[in-house]
Protein backbone atom coordinates (compact mmCIF):
# COMPACT_ATOMS: atom_id res chain seq x y z
CA UNK A 1 0.00 0.00 0.00
CA UNK A 2 1.13 3.30 -1.22
CA UNK A 3 0.67 6.76 0.02
CA UNK A 4 -1.58 7.52 -2.73
CA UNK A 5 -4.71 5.26 -0.91
CA UNK A 6 -4.50 7.77 2.21
CA UNK A 7 -4.40 11.26 0.28
CA UNK A 8 -6.42 10.39 -2.56
CA UNK A 9 -4.53 9.55 -4.52
CA UNK A 10 -2.31 12.37 -5.09
CA UNK A 11 1.11 12.70 -3.43
CA UNK A 12 1.73 14.10 -0.21
CA UNK A 13 3.62 17.45 0.08
CA UNK A 14 4.43 18.76 3.45
CA UNK A 15 4.55 22.32 1.68
CA UNK A 16 1.64 22.30 0.10
CA UNK A 17 -0.16 24.36 3.22
CA UNK A 18 1.92 27.74 1.82
CA UNK A 19 4.38 27.72 4.13
CA UNK A 20 6.36 25.33 1.98
CA UNK A 21 8.28 26.83 -1.57
CA UNK A 22 4.45 26.38 -3.09
CA UNK A 23 1.91 29.36 -3.65
CA UNK A 24 -1.68 28.32 -3.57
CA UNK A 25 -1.80 28.11 -7.73
CA UNK A 26 0.88 24.86 -6.97
CA UNK A 27 3.58 27.34 -8.64
CA UNK A 28 6.99 27.38 -6.32
CA UNK A 29 7.69 30.71 -4.56
CA UNK A 30 10.36 32.24 -5.59
CA UNK A 31 12.76 33.48 -2.45
CA UNK A 32 10.06 32.82 0.04
CA UNK A 33 10.29 30.09 2.80
CA UNK A 34 9.28 30.12 6.32
CA UNK A 35 11.35 30.52 8.80
CA UNK A 36 9.84 28.04 11.16
CA UNK A 37 10.12 25.17 8.44
CA UNK A 38 13.01 23.56 7.67
CA UNK A 39 13.62 21.90 4.39
CA UNK A 40 13.70 17.93 4.25
CA UNK A 41 13.77 15.14 1.90
CA UNK A 42 11.39 12.24 1.59
CA UNK A 43 11.63 8.93 -0.78
CA UNK A 44 9.27 6.13 -1.56
CA UNK A 45 9.60 4.23 1.25
CA UNK A 46 8.05 0.23 1.81
CA UNK A 47 5.02 0.50 3.85
CA UNK A 48 5.02 -1.08 7.58
CA UNK A 49 1.20 -0.92 8.44
CA UNK A 50 0.28 -3.25 5.89
CA UNK A 51 1.04 -7.09 7.33
CA UNK A 52 -0.97 -9.70 5.21
CA UNK A 53 -2.36 -12.70 6.66
CA UNK A 54 -0.56 -16.17 5.89
CA UNK A 55 -3.01 -19.10 7.16
CA UNK A 56 -1.67 -22.63 8.94
CA UNK A 57 -2.76 -24.61 5.85
CA UNK A 58 -0.43 -22.79 3.60
CA UNK A 59 2.58 -22.88 5.61
CA UNK A 60 2.11 -26.86 5.91
CA UNK A 61 1.81 -26.51 1.99
CA UNK A 62 5.00 -25.22 1.53
CA UNK A 63 7.28 -27.48 4.27
CA UNK A 64 5.72 -30.17 2.20
CA UNK A 65 7.20 -29.13 -0.99
CA UNK A 66 10.32 -28.45 0.49
CA UNK A 67 10.86 -31.67 1.65
CA UNK A 68 9.52 -33.22 -1.50
CA UNK A 69 12.08 -31.41 -3.26
CA UNK A 70 14.97 -31.84 -0.43
CA UNK A 71 13.91 -35.74 -1.00
CA UNK A 72 13.95 -35.77 -4.58
CA UNK A 73 17.71 -33.95 -5.18
CA UNK A 74 18.99 -36.42 -2.44
CA UNK A 75 20.24 -39.88 -3.91
CA UNK A 76 21.10 -41.83 -0.42
CA UNK A 77 24.66 -43.75 -1.29
CA UNK A 78 24.28 -47.73 0.01
CA UNK A 79 26.14 -48.02 3.61
CA UNK A 80 29.44 -50.19 3.68
CA UNK A 81 29.38 -53.07 5.73
CA UNK A 82 30.92 -52.33 8.90
CA UNK A 83 34.31 -54.07 9.63
CA UNK A 84 34.54 -56.21 12.60
CA UNK A 85 36.38 -55.18 16.05
CA UNK A 86 40.08 -56.60 16.06
CA UNK A 87 41.30 -57.90 18.70
CA UNK A 88 43.20 -56.20 21.52
CA UNK A 89 46.59 -57.35 20.94
CA UNK A 90 46.13 -55.32 17.86
CA UNK A 91 45.16 -52.68 19.48
CA UNK A 92 47.43 -52.56 21.84
CA UNK A 93 50.16 -53.07 18.96
CA UNK A 94 49.42 -50.22 17.34
CA UNK A 95 49.86 -48.36 20.85
CA UNK A 96 53.26 -49.98 21.25
CA UNK A 97 54.34 -48.38 18.06
CA UNK A 98 53.69 -45.16 18.78
CA UNK A 99 56.12 -42.53 17.80
CA UNK A 100 56.28 -43.93 14.45
CA UNK A 101 54.46 -43.30 11.14
CA UNK A 102 52.33 -46.36 11.04
CA UNK A 103 50.86 -45.33 14.50
CA UNK A 104 49.34 -42.78 12.68
CA UNK A 105 48.42 -43.79 8.86
CA UNK A 106 47.67 -47.84 8.74
CA UNK A 107 48.12 -49.37 5.26
CA UNK A 108 44.91 -50.59 4.30
CA UNK A 109 44.19 -54.41 4.84
CA UNK A 110 43.56 -56.83 1.92
CA UNK A 111 40.39 -58.01 3.25
CA UNK A 112 39.59 -54.27 3.82
CA UNK A 113 40.16 -53.55 0.38
CA UNK A 114 37.99 -56.36 -1.13
CA UNK A 115 35.13 -55.51 0.79
CA UNK A 116 34.96 -51.72 -0.15
CA UNK A 117 35.84 -52.72 -3.69
CA UNK A 118 32.22 -55.31 -3.19
CA UNK A 119 30.03 -52.93 -1.64
CA UNK A 120 31.24 -50.01 -4.64
CA UNK A 121 30.65 -53.17 -7.00
CA UNK A 122 33.70 -52.54 -8.70
CA UNK A 123 37.41 -53.30 -8.25
CA UNK A 124 39.89 -50.71 -6.30
CA UNK A 125 43.85 -50.48 -6.46
CA UNK A 126 45.13 -50.39 -2.85
CA UNK A 127 46.37 -46.65 -2.62
CA UNK A 128 50.02 -46.18 -1.58
CA UNK A 129 51.19 -45.51 2.16
CA UNK A 130 50.53 -41.88 3.05
CA UNK A 131 53.83 -41.40 4.26
CA UNK A 132 57.16 -43.53 3.63
CA UNK A 133 59.97 -44.15 5.93
CA UNK A 134 63.19 -41.77 5.32
CA UNK A 135 66.41 -44.10 4.42
CA UNK A 136 68.68 -43.60 7.67
CA UNK A 137 71.48 -41.09 7.43
CA UNK A 138 74.88 -42.04 6.93
CA UNK A 139 77.10 -40.98 9.31
CA UNK A 140 80.55 -39.42 7.42
CA UNK A 141 83.78 -39.81 8.98
CA UNK A 142 85.89 -36.54 9.82
CA UNK A 143 88.34 -36.00 7.80
CA UNK A 144 92.20 -34.97 9.36
CA UNK A 145 93.43 -31.91 9.30
CA UNK A 146 96.92 -31.78 7.15
CA UNK A 147 99.78 -31.15 8.67
CA UNK A 148 101.44 -28.34 9.10
CA UNK A 149 104.94 -27.77 7.41
CA UNK A 150 108.11 -28.02 8.93
CA UNK A 151 109.29 -24.70 8.51
CA UNK A 152 106.26 -22.67 9.88
CA UNK A 153 102.87 -23.28 11.89
CA UNK A 154 100.19 -26.08 11.14
CA UNK A 155 96.88 -24.58 10.08
CA UNK A 156 93.80 -26.26 10.37
CA UNK A 157 91.96 -27.09 7.56
CA UNK A 158 90.15 -24.57 5.82
CA UNK A 159 86.43 -24.07 6.39
CA UNK A 160 83.49 -22.68 4.76
CA UNK A 161 81.71 -21.31 7.60
CA UNK A 162 83.71 -18.54 7.89
CA UNK A 163 86.14 -18.46 10.42
CA UNK A 164 89.70 -18.11 10.13
CA UNK A 165 92.29 -20.55 10.21
CA UNK A 166 94.19 -20.34 13.94
CA UNK A 167 97.88 -21.90 14.42
CA UNK A 168 98.82 -24.56 16.72
CA UNK A 169 99.23 -22.33 19.92
CA UNK A 170 95.48 -20.66 19.14
CA UNK A 171 94.17 -23.98 18.96
CA UNK A 172 95.84 -25.13 22.45
CA UNK A 173 94.73 -21.83 24.27
CA UNK A 174 91.11 -22.19 22.81
CA UNK A 175 91.52 -26.09 24.41
CA UNK A 176 93.03 -25.42 27.46
CA UNK A 177 96.08 -27.20 26.66
CA UNK A 178 99.22 -26.24 28.30
CA UNK A 179 101.00 -22.77 27.56
CA UNK A 180 103.98 -24.36 27.33
CA UNK A 181 105.72 -25.12 23.41
CA UNK A 182 108.88 -25.85 23.24
CA UNK A 183 110.94 -24.58 20.54
CA UNK A 184 112.08 -27.37 18.96
CA UNK A 185 115.77 -28.71 16.97
CA UNK A 186 116.00 -25.41 14.61
CA UNK A 187 116.17 -23.24 17.42
CA UNK A 188 118.02 -25.43 19.57
CA UNK A 189 120.91 -25.35 16.51
CA UNK A 190 120.78 -21.91 16.26
CA UNK A 191 121.61 -21.48 20.02
CA UNK A 192 124.14 -24.24 19.46
CA UNK A 193 125.84 -22.42 17.06
CA UNK A 194 125.59 -18.92 18.39
CA UNK A 195 127.37 -20.91 21.64
CA UNK A 196 130.37 -22.25 19.80
CA UNK A 197 130.92 -18.56 18.21
CA UNK A 198 130.82 -17.13 21.46
CA UNK A 199 133.15 -19.45 22.76
CA UNK A 200 135.73 -19.46 20.30
CA UNK A 201 135.50 -15.71 20.31
CA UNK A 202 136.10 -15.86 23.64
CA UNK A 203 139.33 -17.67 22.85
CA UNK A 204 140.38 -14.98 20.39
CA UNK A 205 140.00 -12.34 23.06
CA UNK A 206 137.81 -9.52 23.75
CA UNK A 207 136.81 -8.21 20.73
CA UNK A 208 136.61 -11.57 18.85
CA UNK A 209 133.28 -11.90 21.69
CA UNK A 210 132.21 -8.57 20.79
CA UNK A 211 130.37 -9.68 17.57
CA UNK A 212 128.42 -12.68 18.42
CA UNK A 213 127.33 -10.96 21.89
CA UNK A 214 126.22 -8.02 20.00
CA UNK A 215 124.58 -10.23 17.97
CA UNK A 216 123.16 -12.05 21.39
CA UNK A 217 121.98 -8.65 22.78
CA UNK A 218 119.62 -7.97 19.48
CA UNK A 219 117.63 -11.73 19.70
CA UNK A 220 117.47 -10.97 23.17
CA UNK A 221 115.89 -7.62 22.91
CA UNK A 222 113.17 -8.31 19.85
CA UNK A 223 112.40 -11.80 21.12
CA UNK A 224 111.66 -10.49 24.86
CA UNK A 225 109.16 -7.70 23.74
CA UNK A 226 107.30 -10.21 21.38
CA UNK A 227 107.32 -12.98 24.08
CA UNK A 228 105.43 -10.64 26.32
CA UNK A 229 103.23 -9.55 22.99
CA UNK A 230 103.99 -6.11 22.17
CA UNK A 231 104.96 -5.92 18.39
CA UNK A 232 106.03 -3.48 16.51
CA UNK A 233 107.58 -2.15 19.61
CA UNK A 234 110.27 -0.64 17.39
CA UNK A 235 111.14 2.07 20.27
CA UNK A 236 111.05 -0.31 23.22
CA UNK A 237 113.46 -2.49 21.29
CA UNK A 238 115.87 0.42 20.13
CA UNK A 239 116.59 0.94 23.77
CA UNK A 240 116.76 -2.32 24.85
CA UNK A 241 119.47 -2.76 22.50
CA UNK A 242 120.77 0.62 22.83
CA UNK A 243 121.31 -0.27 26.84
CA UNK A 244 123.47 -3.61 26.02
CA UNK A 245 125.76 -1.82 23.53
CA UNK A 246 126.22 1.08 26.49
CA UNK A 247 127.41 -1.70 28.89
CA UNK A 248 129.25 -3.17 26.16
CA UNK A 249 131.02 0.39 25.69
CA UNK A 250 131.16 0.72 29.44
CA UNK A 251 132.87 -2.15 30.02
CA UNK A 252 135.70 -2.36 27.65
CA UNK A 253 136.17 1.63 28.47
CA UNK A 254 136.92 0.73 31.97
CA UNK A 255 138.15 -2.78 31.54
CA UNK A 256 137.18 -6.50 32.89
CA UNK A 257 138.25 -5.69 36.67
CA UNK A 258 135.08 -3.09 36.42
CA UNK A 259 132.60 -5.27 35.16
CA UNK A 260 130.58 -5.09 37.96
CA UNK A 261 130.23 -1.63 38.43
CA UNK A 262 130.06 -1.07 34.52
CA UNK A 263 127.27 -3.30 34.13
CA UNK A 264 125.18 -2.22 37.55
CA UNK A 265 125.87 1.58 36.32
CA UNK A 266 124.22 0.86 33.04
CA UNK A 267 121.32 -0.70 34.17
CA UNK A 268 120.58 1.59 36.85
CA UNK A 269 120.85 4.63 34.46
CA UNK A 270 118.59 2.83 32.08
CA UNK A 271 115.67 1.94 34.10
CA UNK A 272 115.53 5.88 35.06
CA UNK A 273 115.64 6.61 31.03
CA UNK A 274 113.00 3.90 30.41
CA UNK A 275 110.68 5.28 33.31
CA UNK A 276 111.06 8.84 31.96
CA UNK A 277 110.10 7.56 28.74
CA UNK A 278 107.08 6.09 29.83
CA UNK A 279 105.80 8.99 31.91
CA UNK A 280 105.79 10.93 28.50
CA UNK A 281 103.40 8.64 26.94
CA UNK A 282 99.94 9.27 26.26
CA UNK A 283 98.58 5.60 26.62
CA UNK A 284 96.75 4.17 29.21
CA UNK A 285 97.87 3.91 32.92
CA UNK A 286 97.95 0.06 32.41
CA UNK A 287 99.01 0.25 29.29
CA UNK A 288 101.70 2.27 30.31
CA UNK A 289 102.90 0.00 32.93
CA UNK A 290 102.85 -2.98 31.02
CA UNK A 291 105.43 -1.34 28.52
CA UNK A 292 107.22 0.07 31.55
CA UNK A 293 107.78 -3.45 33.05
CA UNK A 294 108.57 -5.00 29.23
CA UNK A 295 110.89 -2.46 28.40
CA UNK A 296 112.90 -2.41 31.53
CA UNK A 297 113.28 -6.62 31.72
CA UNK A 298 114.29 -6.31 27.97
CA UNK A 299 116.81 -3.75 29.12
CA UNK A 300 118.24 -5.59 31.77
CA UNK A 301 118.84 -8.98 29.93
CA UNK A 302 120.51 -7.35 27.19
CA UNK A 303 122.72 -5.37 30.12
CA UNK A 304 123.44 -8.54 31.90
CA UNK A 305 124.64 -9.88 28.65
CA UNK A 306 127.18 -7.99 28.91
CA UNK A 307 128.32 -10.35 31.98
CA UNK A 308 130.09 -12.68 28.95
CA UNK A 309 132.01 -10.18 27.70
CA UNK A 310 133.15 -9.28 31.75
CA UNK A 311 134.16 -12.85 32.51
CA UNK A 312 137.25 -15.03 32.19
CA UNK A 313 137.77 -16.09 29.03
CA UNK A 314 138.13 -19.66 30.02
CA UNK A 315 134.59 -19.67 32.00
CA UNK A 316 132.99 -18.36 28.49
CA UNK A 317 134.51 -21.11 26.12
CA UNK A 318 133.38 -24.01 28.68
CA UNK A 319 129.72 -21.71 29.74
CA UNK A 320 129.40 -21.65 25.57
CA UNK A 321 130.04 -24.98 24.70
CA UNK A 322 127.71 -26.63 27.86
CA UNK A 323 125.18 -24.46 26.68
CA UNK A 324 124.93 -25.46 23.20
CA UNK A 325 124.99 -29.02 24.49
CA UNK A 326 122.19 -28.82 26.88
CA UNK A 327 119.73 -27.25 24.16
CA UNK A 328 120.20 -30.09 22.15
CA UNK A 329 120.26 -32.46 24.09
CA UNK A 330 117.25 -30.73 25.64
CA UNK A 331 115.53 -30.71 22.30
CA UNK A 332 115.88 -34.61 21.27
CA UNK A 333 112.81 -36.29 21.21
CA UNK A 334 112.46 -38.03 25.12
CA UNK A 335 110.11 -38.13 27.82
CA UNK A 336 110.12 -34.54 29.79
CA UNK A 337 112.23 -35.77 32.69
CA UNK A 338 114.50 -37.87 30.53
CA UNK A 339 115.30 -34.98 28.05
CA UNK A 340 115.79 -32.76 31.66
CA UNK A 341 118.44 -35.10 32.76
CA UNK A 342 120.00 -35.87 29.60
CA UNK A 343 120.29 -31.97 29.11
CA UNK A 344 122.01 -31.57 32.95
CA UNK A 345 124.17 -34.89 31.92
CA UNK A 346 125.36 -33.29 28.51
CA UNK A 347 125.89 -30.12 30.27
CA UNK A 348 127.83 -31.11 32.57
CA UNK A 349 130.34 -33.58 30.43
CA UNK A 350 130.52 -30.55 27.81
CA UNK A 351 131.63 -28.97 30.76
CA UNK A 352 134.25 -31.47 31.52
CA UNK A 353 135.47 -31.85 28.13
CA UNK A 354 136.15 -27.90 27.57
CA UNK A 355 137.62 -27.62 30.69
CA UNK A 356 140.24 -30.00 29.80
CA UNK A 357 141.04 -27.79 26.61
CA UNK A 358 141.56 -24.67 29.34
CA UNK A 359 142.60 -24.11 32.66
CA UNK A 360 139.77 -25.22 34.52
CA UNK A 361 140.22 -29.00 34.70
CA UNK A 362 137.54 -30.87 36.31
CA UNK A 363 135.84 -27.80 37.56
CA UNK A 364 134.84 -27.13 34.32
CA UNK A 365 131.90 -29.42 34.72
CA UNK A 366 130.79 -27.89 38.02
CA UNK A 367 130.89 -24.44 35.77
CA UNK A 368 129.03 -26.47 33.06
CA UNK A 369 126.28 -27.75 35.01
CA UNK A 370 125.58 -24.13 36.46
CA UNK A 371 125.19 -22.98 32.70
CA UNK A 372 123.22 -25.42 31.86
CA UNK A 373 120.35 -24.95 34.42
CA UNK A 374 120.41 -21.45 33.93
CA UNK A 375 120.09 -22.11 29.87
CA UNK A 376 117.32 -24.60 31.01
CA UNK A 377 115.86 -21.77 32.61
CA UNK A 378 115.55 -19.96 29.53
CA UNK A 379 114.29 -21.87 27.40
CA UNK A 380 111.53 -22.58 29.45
CA UNK A 381 110.56 -18.71 29.58
CA UNK A 382 111.16 -19.07 25.79
CA UNK A 383 108.37 -21.82 25.66
CA UNK A 384 105.95 -20.32 27.47
CA UNK A 385 102.41 -18.91 27.55
CA UNK A 386 101.97 -20.11 23.08
CA UNK A 387 104.90 -18.58 21.86
CA UNK A 388 104.83 -18.54 17.91
CA UNK A 389 107.01 -19.06 15.74
CA UNK A 390 108.77 -15.66 15.53
CA UNK A 391 109.54 -16.20 19.50
CA UNK A 392 110.95 -18.99 18.87
CA UNK A 393 113.39 -17.93 16.57
CA UNK A 394 114.48 -15.04 18.58
CA UNK A 395 114.18 -15.47 22.48
CA UNK A 396 113.98 -19.69 21.93
CA UNK A 397 117.65 -18.88 20.71
CA UNK A 398 118.81 -16.19 22.83
CA UNK A 399 117.59 -16.54 25.64
CA UNK A 400 119.29 -19.88 26.98
CA UNK A 401 123.12 -18.15 26.30
CA UNK A 402 121.67 -14.86 28.19
CA UNK A 403 120.41 -16.73 31.23
CA UNK A 404 123.28 -18.45 31.42
CA UNK A 405 125.90 -15.25 31.45
CA UNK A 406 125.36 -14.49 35.19
CA UNK A 407 126.20 -17.98 36.06
CA UNK A 408 129.49 -17.97 33.71
CA UNK A 409 130.43 -14.51 35.29
CA UNK A 410 130.02 -15.76 38.59
CA UNK A 411 131.40 -19.12 38.68
CA UNK A 412 134.23 -18.32 36.50
CA UNK A 413 135.28 -15.51 38.37
CA UNK A 414 135.22 -18.07 41.80
CA UNK A 415 136.81 -21.51 39.97
CA UNK A 416 139.41 -19.53 38.11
Amino acid sequence: MSNDQYYGGQQYDPYANGTGNTNANGQPNQGQQSPDVTQTWEGQTWDTTYQPAVSYEQVRADRAQAQQAAQQGYQPQPQQPQQPYEPYASNQASYESYGTPAAYYTEPQPQQEQAHAQAHGHAQAAPAPAYAQAPAPVEQEPVPAPAGEAGGPAWSSPTTSGNTRITDAQRARAEGRSPVIEPGIQPAALTAVLGLLIAAGAALGTYGLLLPLVLLQGLTAAGWFRLNGMWPARQGIALAFAGGLAADAALLATGREHAAAAILGTLGVWVLLCLVLQLRSHAEPDERMYGLMATVASAALTVVATGLLGAEPDAVVVGGIAVAAAVVARALPLPGPVSLLAALLASAGAGIAAGGLTDLGTSGALLGLGAGVCALIGLRVASYDYPSRFVHMTAGVALPLTAAAPAVYLLGRALV
